[in-house]
């Protein structure tokens, strides 16, 4: 996580309220001391199977603002239909109002070139509610601010977010009543959420790029 100073993480966790720029936002890592023969049985047992297999290909999120109550952030594994892991960090909030959603898919096709397929919504006064909304993400820029945030949590005692949204023991985790990002940007590998209402919904495809950012 991008902060102008390591004081602001430390006023973060101490203060009701904090204000984060946040640039290149990625807070998945795997310490030196976890064994990456011990990720794969757990793996191969199925403990770190995600709710579906993801396809591997990035996809493009952005939003004017999101707000949002119940949030949690840790690292994850998805896993590809080839039985690749997929290093992700995963952001959990339990209810969302997001406005201005554009989601975007960018394909090459042999002979036909680039498709773009591109998703709006929200953007007509009537915000896209979210529940229980997962996203599984590489990169994330924004600006955010936290209401009692808790930064360095342990991943696998989290407990703001969407009911079972947490990660592995002694792996870093973050956690705050709540969450607001404007001029949000995310590339993601996968998306789920509970509920997913999506005022003035519009979906097209078209040659070229057309992504959100």
């Amino acid at each position: 996580m991008d902060t102008t100073s390591p004081d602001v993480a430390e006023e973060s966790a101490s203060t009701p309220e904090s204000h984060i720029s946040w640039k290149r936002f990625a807070l998945f890592s795997v310490p030196a001391g976890v064994a990456v023969g011990g990720i794969l049985i757990a793996m191969a047992q199925g403990a770190i199977a995600a709710s579906f297999t993801v396809s591997g290909q990035d996809f493009k999120i952005s939003a004017d603002r999101l707000d949002g109550e119940g949030f949690v952030q840790y690292g994850w594994l998805d896993q590809t239909v080839r039985e690749e892991a997929v290093p992700v960090a995963v952001a959990g909030i339990r209810d969302a109002e997001i406005e201005g959603l554009c989601q975007s898919v960018l394909t090459e096709f042999p002979i036909i070139g680039e498709i773009s397929l591109r998703l709006t919504a929200g953007d007509k006064g009537t915000p896209v509610i979210a529940e229980n909304l997962l996203i599984d993400m590489s990169q994330m820029d924004g600006n955010a601010e936290f209401e009692n945030i808790e930064i360095g949590r342990d991943a696998g005692t989290l407990d703001k977010g969407p009911t079972g949204a947490r990660g592995f023991n002694d792996l870093f985790g973050m956690q705050s009543d709540t969450i607001v990002v404007e001029d949000l940007e995310q590339t993601a590998k996968a998306a789920s959420a509970g509920t997913f209402r999506l005022a003035g919904l519009s979906l097209g495809i078209s040659l070229g790029k057309n992504e959100c950012f």
